[in-house]
């Protein structure tokens, strides 16, 4: 289990490709499912808009870094249409305030705790006075976007249920009727509840698992092709390709760049975006216009305006 603060401001490192491809900038969270989603990285070519790992694509994340199979991992925002709503959604947990169902606030979100899997296990709630308490994931009703919903009695309302179970050897006199024939037909129709509700556990396993699977798959024919390229070096059509080539990357870019443009239009900045000089691209709480994406572009702070709005 990994904290937060564990996770983020790691470099994310290819083992198979050996470089690293950027570093981990923030959690996009699954609030109705209780999980991490995926993690946002910052790298490079941070201009050309957001870029995540689906978190089942994180093979460990160490105390020195964050490794992924390769660089195919990493997916772009024109990619990322599973996780488009997650990204519109914007909900990060941490700094929400943390409230029951009766109405007290308890304090605010500072910490999340996750596992191997992604499940948000538990969180840590810091109180106004600075003391510290953790409830765990099934005491979360709700993951807000500016609320955390919490029932502290979760756990306790749970265990009623057991001692209900043992109620059910009292309805045993049942079997005090096994002269009526009807006793072992009411058996036979038993088994067959039996199978579908073994049938709902197998596509639980397929789609997930088989995912992954598929990426490897996928980058076969991309290094196959460069080996077929020399085999006709003499071809005229040649310079052709490269051109092609960058006329669609070109478009490809472009396209990137206005969906991501069309995604920070009307959203609100929440802190102060400034440029190097000191000078305020953009104070918090104001609305994302064009003039703000074109200035926070020009000062190279587009990344960090994309990961601080709502």
């Amino acid at each position: 289990m990994k904290k937060s603060v564990e996770i983020l401001g790691l470099p994310v490192i290819s083992i198979t490709e050996g470089r690293e491809l950027g570093m981990s900038k923030t959690l996009l969270i699954d609030a109705k499912n209780g999980t991490v989603a995926a993690v946002t990285i910052e790298d490079e070519d941070w201009y050309r808009g957001v870029k995540l790992i689906p978190y089942e694509s994180v093979i460990a994340i160490g105390d020195d870094a964050v490794t992924v199979t390769n660089s195919e991992n990493i997916l772009s925002l024109s990619d990322a249409g599973d996780f488009e709503a997650l990204l519109d959604e914007n909900i990060r947990v941490i700094g929400t305030k943390a409230i029951t169902k009766s109405g007290t606030i308890q304090g605010n979100i500072s910490e999340l705790f996750i596992g191997d899997d992604g499940k948000i296990e538990k969180c840590e709630i810091t109180a106004p006075d600075g003391t510290t308490t953790e409830v765990t994931s099934d005491q979360i009703s709700i993951f807000g976007k500016q609320v955390t919903v919490i029932d502290p009695n979760g756990e306790k309302k749970n265990k009623p249920v057991t001692p209900k179970a043992p109620e059910a050897p009292k309805a045993a006199p049942a079997p005090k009727a096994p002269k009526a024939p009807e006793a072992p037909k009411a058996e036979t129709p038993a088994p067959k509840t039996a199978e579908p509700e073994k049938a709902p556990e197998a596509p639980k396993v397929e789609p997930k698992k088989e995912a992954p699977k598929a990426a490897p798959v996928a980058a076969t024919p991309k290094k196959e092709a460069p080996k077929a390229a020399p085999v006709a070096p003499a071809a005229p059509a040649t310079p052709a390709t490269p051109a092609a080539d960058t006329a669609k990357q070109a478009a490809a870019d472009k396209a990137t760049e206005e969906r991501h443009r069309r995604f920070l239009l009307g959203k609100k900045a929440t802190r102060d975006i400034k440029m190097d000089n000191g000078i305020v691209i953009v104070q918090a709480g104001q609305d994302i216009t064009e003039e703000v994406l074109q200035k926070a572009k020009l000062a190279n702070k587009f990344i960090e305006l994309s990961m601080n709005v709502r």
